[in-house]
């Protein structure tokens, strides 16, 4: 029997923590906690989860309501094995930590945006969490 692979310490990054970070780590958690331990953080947090974050979310069966919005630390920086990048630049930041363990996914940010634009920004990271489970998951 193949061995499983070690879980990856997996951090998502937005810029305010409050859509597109919580919504990567809320399907990371849904469907890859086999394989990733996932975490959230923001370059510039706000402190709260979009309400229309949560309901997006919770339309598609994955609750996001108990998360919270962090500032990125250096701690979770040392700690993630893979930093997956949704918007600001926390390379910037702590470039000795990030420079070979940043990914970048281009997710237009719908901050201020209406419903729907939250609802195709959730569709769009779904695909990409699950690709990236699937990355991880080969040996």
């Amino acid at each position: 029997m193949p061995e499983r692979p070690k879980k990856k310490n997996v951090l998502f990054v937005c810029v305010g923590n409050t859509c597109r970070s919580q919504m990567a780590e809320g399907y990371a958690r849904a469907y890859g906690k086999k394989i990733m331990n996932a975490s959230s953080a923001g370059v510039a947090a706000l402190g709260t989860v979009s309400p229309e974050a949560i309901e997006v979310m919770k339309e598609d069966g994955v609750d996001i309501s108990g998360q919270r919005s962090e500032q990125i630390t250096r701690e979770m920086a040392e700690k993630a094995d893979l930093v997956v990048v949704l918007g600001g630049s926390p390379e910037a930041i702590y470039p000795d930590l990030l420079a070979d363990k940043a990914l970048r996914w281009p997710i237009p940010d719908p901050f201020c945006g209406g419903i729907e634009d939250f609802r195709r920004v959730r569709d769009l990271i779904k695909a990409r969490v699950t690709d990236l489970i699937i990355d991880l998951s080969r040996p």
